[in-house]
């Protein structure tokens, strides 16, 4: 079955850096346009980066110029760095996967990124 692991979390000052990394199995990665969202406590799940199959890159507002998405479909994985990390950009980081031809998605567990001094 899919599955999608990510990893690179963790604790970082404001204006620090952090790559998070997302490793897919079980499918052939790429015909998957994939995501990275996040989730803050209290607050809606977020769409934060979106990469296609095809490379197409597309970030929200708050992290453009910041946040970067690319993928690596010899090593089925995705990548964001993010760069001038504020507290704002304090939440679980989760990997998204959809698949193109079926349509159908799938989510990994998420990554804990806490952003404070």
């Amino acid at each position: 079955q899919v599955q999608l692991v990510e990893s690179g979390g963790g604790l970082v000052q404001p204006g620090g850096s952090l790559r998070l990394s997302c490793t897919f199995s079980g499918a052939m990665f790429s015909i998957y346009d994939m995501d990275w969202y996040r989730q803050a406590p209290g607050k809606q799940r977020e769409l934060v980066a979106s990469i296609t199959n095809g490379g197409t890159t597309k970030y929200t507002d708050s992290v453009k110029g910041r946040f970067y998405i690319s993928r690596d479909n010899a090593k089925n994985t995705v990548l964001l760095q993010m760069n001038s990390l504020k507290p704002e950009d304090t939440a679980v980081y989760l990997c998204h996967g959809l698949s193109i031809i079926t349509r159908r998605d799938y989510w990994g567990q998420g990554t804990q990124v806490t952003v404070s001094s």
